[in-house]
């Protein structure tokens, strides 16, 4: 990002994509290894719990009352494990990315031993900040879950009215609120690991950055909400459900392609998040100080006393 803090707010949705792409090559070795030990198994995790799930649903079907109880069991294990696992990954992946790229920006001395002496401490706010968007989650939802019910009641009864509104609410639901939600999220994430805020401080923080860059943040994480769709379908229709239709050495080669696709979104992903923050905050006309950002990350390495909560970034000069 070798863009002046105040251009930065001009950025469109393709401009922010080519600067992403061109961050690794500062650091490649570092982004290497963090794609290969954090990023690689979260994307293959993804793609390859169905291949792993399929069976199992597929012995459910057709067992009878007395061993469905043991197969149910199974499922819900793996699928409790598999949460977990993608959860940390998620967030160690989001860690590590964050804290490289904003190091670089600064132009702190990068490896991958010190992003990864890092993580702990980015770890815990980001969990805290996550528990926040999963309690809105919850509450997203509940309320989704209502009107779907409502979806099904109004077919069942051939109620035009009640299906048109229904539609309507879930449809927007889907592809705004959620979509939305997923926004802040990611905005949150970022906020998290940069500023002296997480948790519900970090959420409050990411909504009002938002504001005036809603539509770049929209397209963004409906893209590659969109492009990660067509990724599982294409592995679940080819590799999972495959069957006869395609022999074993074409499956594994589509799924290792598929992964391989996904490695790269992923990662282009956060970075993606990464440079919108500093979108935002050009935007807002937030100067972030680089030398108090510089000691901020330093903190997480143990160099120095992190900033206190009370200090806002954008107050300082830049």
């Amino acid at each position: 990002m070798d863009l002046a803090s105040e251009e930065l707010q001009f950025l469109s949705v393709p401009d922010i994509l080519k600067e992403s792409i061109a961050i690794p090559k500062q650091s490649p070795k570092t982004f290497y290894l963090i794609t290969l030990t954090l990023i690689f198994p979260l994307s293959f995790a993804i793609l390859a719990h169905s291949l792993f799930t399929h069976p199992i649903i597929s012995q459910l079907q057709s067992d009878t009352p007395a061993t469905a109880a043991s197969d149910w069991s199974r499922l819900l294990s793996f699928q409790f494990f598999y949460l977990i696992f993608l959860f940390v990954l998620s967030l160690l992946s989001t860690a590590a990315v964050v804290f490289t790229v904003a190091s670089l920006y600064t132009s702190k001395p990068v490896s991958f031993s010190s992003t990864v002496a890092a993580i702990p401490s980015v770890f815990r706010r980001l969990f805290i900040t996550f528990l926040w968007i999963a309690l809105l989650m919850v509450v997203y939802n509940i309320v989704f879950l209502v009107f779907l019910v409502l979806l099904i009641y109004a077919v069942d009864t051939q109620n035009v009215i009640l299906f048109v509104f229904s539609i309507l609410v879930v449809f927007v639901l889907f592809l705004g609120v959620h979509v939305y939600i997923s926004a802040l999220w990611h905005l949150a994430s970022v906020v998290s690991v940069l500023e002296p805020v997480y948790g519900f401080a970090a959420m409050k923080k990411s909504y009002e950055l938002l504001k005036g860059k809603t539509r770049i943040g929209f397209t963004i994480v409906f893209g590659y909400l969109a492009i990660c769709g067509v990724i599982n379908g294409l592995f679940g229709s080819i590799v999972v459900h495959g069957g006869d239709g395609y022999g074993v050495l074409m499956r594994i080669m589509v799924g290792g392609f598929l992964v391989g696709v996904l490695v790269i979104v992923n990662l282009i992903g956060l970075l993606v998040q990464s440079v919108f923050y500093y979108v935002c905050k050009s935007y807002h006309h937030q100067g972030i100080d680089k030398s108090a950002l510089y000691d901020h990350l330093g903190g997480y390495l143990g160099e120095y006393v992190p900033l206190k909560s009370s200090i806002q970034m954008e107050d300082l000069d830049v």
